[in-house]
């Protein structure tokens, strides 16, 4: 069953990597206009993720509760914004172009707090995968196997420039291109442990399913409004984070119909 799913869960972890080894061929970091519009693009792909690959699959899973389907997915919406609320009030961490970490204090460099920051980021993102390979395994009408590889396509691509965002930086702050290479595809590899963690669980409480669906959107939303809409938005005005936001949404929601 493992090679069932297996290389659909490393689709999202090897554009992480690509994106990383972006910090070999490229001897500048990234300029803010490209970050921002990486930055919108992965936005936009998560929040159209979040909606036709995990909300609508949720309340369709719960259709049996008719007027009441809508509950499971609101309450696993909201169970996903308070874990990761959790995990960034507890994690120490430093987002891109901040001066000040958030979290409790720690003697962590700036460095490793900036590839805790994407680290955080990508939880539930590998969630959201395994989830919904979940889904597909578990026999769900509403998840077939292209719309599971789907939102892995749609979340390797949004990978990629978080890879270069990662690495780049990370190479500036004085690190050599070997090691920011590493620290930028590890920060991505808690995606295919998530994954499998969240298949795992949900084999174990197959009713629960819709809830881990709303979970993981309600996750990947929160890091959306926390981090990305805000890094998009710094600096001097511009309309290229949200051109570019309206770009991924519409990659992302063409990948789903389309595949799916």
């Amino acid at each position: 069953m493992l090679t069932q799913y297996l290389p659909g869960i490393l689709i999202p972890f090897a554009g992480t990597t690509l994106g990383a080894a972006c910090v070999f061929f490229m001897k500048e970091t990234l300029h803010e206009g490209v970050q921002r519009a990486l930055t919108g693009f992965a936005a936009g792909v998560m929040v159209a993720a979040s909606i036709w690959s995990l909300l609508i699959p949720a309340m369709e899973q719960a259709e049996n509760l008719g007027r009441l389907a809508f509950f499971p997915a609101a309450i696993g919406f909201w169970l996903g914004i308070g874990f990761l609320l959790l995990l960034d009030v507890a994690v120490p961490h430093l987002h891109q172009g901040a001066d000040e970490p958030e979290g409790p204090h720690s003697g962590f460099s700036r460095t490793t707090m900036l590839v805790l920051a994407v680290t955080l980021h990508n939880v539930p993102e590998g969630m959201a995968v395994g989830v919904v390979y979940a889904g597909y395994l578990t026999g769900s009408a509403s998840i077939t196997a292209m719309g599971a590889l789907a939102l892995s396509l749609g979340i390797a691509i949004q990978n990629f420039p978080e890879g270069a965002i990662i690495s780049m930086p990370l190479k500036a702050e004085g690190m050599s291109r070997g090691r920011a290479f590493w620290a930028g595809a590890l920060s991505g590899a808690v995606e295919p442990v998530g994954a499998l963690f969240t298949i795992w669980a949900a084999g174990l409480v197959v009713p629960a399913l819709p809830y881990l669906l709303s979970f993981a959107a309600g996750a990947m939303i929160y890091v959306v409004v926390e981090e990305l809409i805000p890094e998009m938005s710094q600096g001097e005005h511009s309309n290229i984070g949200t051109l570019c936001f309206a770009l991924g949404f519409s990659v992302m929601m063409v990948l789903d119909v389309a595949l799916g």
